[in-house]
Formats: structure tokens, C-alpha cells, sequence
């Protein structure tokens, strides 16, 4: 034999090197290898499984199995050929990825020994920027090496799909939901259900529930360092659903330095008093405008909202609460919202993706607390 002429070992070891760009893990793994034929002349050719014959990522698998494989000595070159899996094949995949869990579905960031840290974003009113925020800081998370994931909670608001530019659909795999991924983000809303157009959602409580629970168990979300979830405004179902299934999510509030958004903000942040949950800070959006002829700050929404709900909050919960970051008007982070390149990513060292930036490392630090940790101790008996 060629010693220059490419092996099977050699073409798995390449192969174990592709990602499946949903799931994030090797394609040798995930039993995606149907087959690979190589020719006296060097030419590969690799029979791929993938997991529905729609599926948006084809292109990309394509992609990287032919830059992978064509970097071994002795290739020619390379031919990817498409297959489906059978209805066998998916129920294998998912028990590979979730286990023989049954019928109950769990949700895995709600159990026992979690690693995920969860932050549920809430304002307590709209026109905040909450869901500015939360992107932002995912976008600095997901950049700084974390696995980030974002769930668009704000079910007649949603927006998320647009501010991180995701325009691909979610796969489905048996009853597994795979999410699109955009700036290394793993992201899932109701308005990638939708049909085409704007047209609104009109739910009722019990359906919000149930759609909170689908994103948070039956979408694979893998093995993630934080997760996001972009609230509605206010105290309503969705939040209540989030603190009886999530009792471990942090809230992050959100506030502009207008005393009556923050008087509304301290409100939503309460409901912690009745949750039981820990909130993890306030965040101030639009603090001031950077004026473009002398650089002084312009208290365009006034001043000391921030401040005003941390410390409110901190007497009523009789903890402290921190004020994590004031984030000042840029022009440049609703455009980053309306073209879907968040502006910690497309400017970083701007003002406000700075301190963006700051803010999502802060949050990033694995807390100290026992709280909400399960360590698996029993009373002795006396």
C-alpha cells in the first residue's frame, strides 16, 4: 500500500473532528458515519446519516467533513453522500444524548447537581431593553469560551430570534427539539413555531406553562455553563411558571434611571419574597447619553432609578442586592438589535458593549453559595 495513501483509521480520526453543528458533539459519536470508501486513486468518499431529511445543516456538515478530510495526506478528493436515519436510528440518538429518561420529562437544569447557572431577565415594565440586555450579555458569555443558551420566555413579545440574527428553525428528532445556534449560542422561542409573518400569540395561562416547560425539557441544550431567560415584563404567568420550575433561577433586573420605571421594576423584583428566589443584581439600561459634541453625560431618563430598585429591593428582601453595571445610550446597540449582530460582538470596546462586557463577566464567576445545592445529607437519627 501508498504509505502516503489515506486510511480508514486516518479518515475517522478527521471525521472525529466534525461537530454536528446542532448538537455540538463529533459526528462519530452520534452514530452519523454511515460509511466511508476510499478509491486506489485517493478519493473519499463518506456516507453521512443525518438525523431528518430537511435538515437546515447539510450544507454545513458537507462543509466541514470535506476541510477535514481533505487535509489527510494522500486525498484526492472528497465526495459527502446524504442519508436519513431511520425512526430506529433517532429513538438510539436521543437515548445517547438524554438517557432512557420514560415518559415523565425532566428538566434538566432544575435537578439536583445542576452545573447550568440560570438568570431570568425581568423588567417591570416594556421599552427597557430588557431583551437587549440579556442578548448581550449572552453574546459576551458565549465569546468569552462559555456554552450560553437563551430561552425567549416573552411569549407575546418575542424578539430574541431577530436581535441574535437566528433565522433557521428549530429540528425535531423523535420528541427531541434541537435548537439553531447563532453567535455560538443556543437559542429557542415560540416565534420559530410560528407560520410566516407577524401574526400574534394569543395564549392563556395554562399554554404559557406548557410552552415553558417544552423549552426548558424538550429542547437538548447539552452540557451549558449558563442560561438566559428573557422574561416578560411584570409579574405574570410566565414568571410565576419560571419560579415554580426553575426555584433555582437568579432574576436580573432590569430598569432605565426614570423614577417610575424603576418604582415598577422594584415591584417585579419582589415577587423574590415570594418565590424564594435569589436575585442576582439590578442592571440600569440607557443611563445617559455620551453627547456627541462635548462627551458629558446627558441624564436623557434622569438619574439614580439603578441605584433607587437595589437598594429597595435590598431592604425588602433584607439582603444585598448589587447594582451591577450602568449601561449608557448608544445608537449602535438597537441597530445591532435590528440587523441581529449584538453590539458587544460587532463594536466591543464601545461604552456600552464595554460595559456590557463587564457585567456578563461579573455574572459569569461560579458563585460561592450553598444555596439551592444538593449535598446529599440525611439528618442522624438521636
Amino acid at each position: 500500500m501508498d504509505p502516503m495513501a489515506p486510511t480508514p483509521d486516518l479518515v475517522t480520526a478527521a471525521l472525529a473532528t466534525v461537530n454536528d453543528p446542532e448538537i455540538r458533539r463529533p459526528i462519530t459519536e452520534l452514530g452519523m458515519v454511515k460509511s466511508i470508501d476510499i478509491s486506489p486513486d485517493g478519493a473519499v468518499r463518506v456516507g453521512v446519516f443525518l438525523t431528518v431529511a430537511g435538515c437546515p445543516m447539510r450544507d454545513t456538515i458537507t462543509r466541514d467533513i470535506t476541510a477535514a478530510v481533505t487535509k489527510i495526506g494522500g486525498v484526492t478528493g472528497v465526495q459527502v453522500e446524504m442519508d436519513v436515519m431511520s425512526a430506529d436510528q433517532r429513538k438510539e440518538l436521543q437515548t445517547r444524548l438524554r438517557g432512557d429518561r420514560g415518559p415523565e420529562k425532566e428538566i434538566p437544569f432544575a435537578k439536583p447537581g445542576s452545573l447550568t447557572r440560570v438568570f431570568a431577565v425581568a423588567s417591570g415594565k416594556g421599552g427597557v431593553g430588557k431583551s437587549s440586555v440579556t442578548v448581550n450579555l449572552a453574546a459576551a458569555m458565549a465569546a468569552s469560551d462559555l456554552k450560553v443558551g437563551v430561552v425567549d420566555a416573552d411569549i407575546y413579545g418575542h424578539s430574541v430570534p431577530r436581535m441574535l440574527g437566528v433565522t433557521d428553525r428549530p429540528t425535531k428528532v423523535e420528541d427531541m427539539i434541537m435548537p439553531p445556534v447563532a453567535h455560538d449560542i443556543k437559542v429557542i422561542s415560540v416565534g420559530m413555531f410560528k407560520p410566516p409573518g407577524n401574526s400574534p400569540v394569543v395564549w392563556r395561562g395554562p399554554m404559557l406553562d406548557r410552552a415553558l416547560h417544552q423549552f426548558l425539557a424538550d429542547v437538548y441544550w447539552g452540557d451549558l455553563d449558563i442560561l438566559l431567560m428573557d422574561l416578560p415584563p411584570g409579574t405574570g404567568d410566565i414568571a410565576i411558571s419560571v419560579a415554580q420550575r426553575m426555584p433555582s433561577a437568579e432574576i436580573l433586573v432590569v430598569t432605565t434611571p426614570q423614577q417610575a420605571a424603576a418604582e415598577v421594576a422594584e415591584r417585579a423584583g419582589s415577587i423574590a419574597v415570594q418565590t424564594h428566589q435569589q436575585i442576582a443584581g439590578v442592571i440600569e439600561n440607557m443611563a445617559w447619553l455620551p453627547c456627541p459634541h462635548c462627551d458629558e453625560r446627558v441624564a436623557v431618563f434622569g438619574e439614580g432609578g439603578g441605584q433607587a430598585v437595589a437598594d429597595g429591593l435590598s431592604r425588602t428582601l433584607g439582603t444585598r442586592v448589587p447594582m451591577l453595571g450602568q449601561v449608557p445610550i448608544d445608537l449602535r446597540l438597537r441597530e445591532g438589535g435590528d440587523n441581529g449582530k449584538p453590539l458587544v460582538l460587532s463594536d466591543p470596546d464601545s461604552p456600552a458593549a464595554a460595559e456590557l462586557r463587564r457585567i456578563a463577566a461579573g455574572l459569569s464567576k461560579k458563585s460561592t453559595s450553598l444555596k439551592g445545592l444538593h449535598l446529599n445529607l440525611s439528618p442522624s437519627g438521636r
